[in-house]
């Protein structure tokens, strides 16, 4: 599985940006599909995550503010991110889980890409 990110850039607090990460290969291995990301000198941590059923998941941080979305038909999930704070600096990575009896537990990253939110 492959997984191909884009969307990062530079923006001001208060502002948007979208990610989207498409994944391809072996995709009929993967069921979960979102986004973590790590901010410098800090661990990675989950933002949200989405299954192809549709539940989604969110941390704290970012409730109320981003919204994770799936096209499954595009095998490709989005992180729409409203209302950015300077907090939310960091290199975001996509991720998916594997769902099948051999890839089980193992996560496929993408290469982060970097969102810098200016206050």
């Amino acid at each position: 599985v492959q997984l191909q990110a884009s969307g990062g850039g530079l923006v001001q607090a208060g502002g948007s940006l979208r990610l989207s990460c498409a994944a391809s290969g072996n995709i009929y291995t993967i069921n979960a599909m979102g986004w973590y990301r790590q901010a410098p000198g800090k661990r990675r941590e989950l933002v949200a995550d989405t299954t192809s059923a549709g539940s989604a998941n969110y941390a704290d941080s970012v409730k109320g503010r981003f919204t994770i979305s799936r096209d499954n038909a595009k095998n490709t999930v989005y992180l729409q991110m409203n209302s950015l704070k300077p907090e939310d600096t960091a290199d975001y990575y996509c991720n998916a889980k594997g769902a099948t009896n051999w890839n089980l537990g193992m996560d496929y990253w993408g290469k982060g890409t970097l969102v810098t939110v200016s206050s």
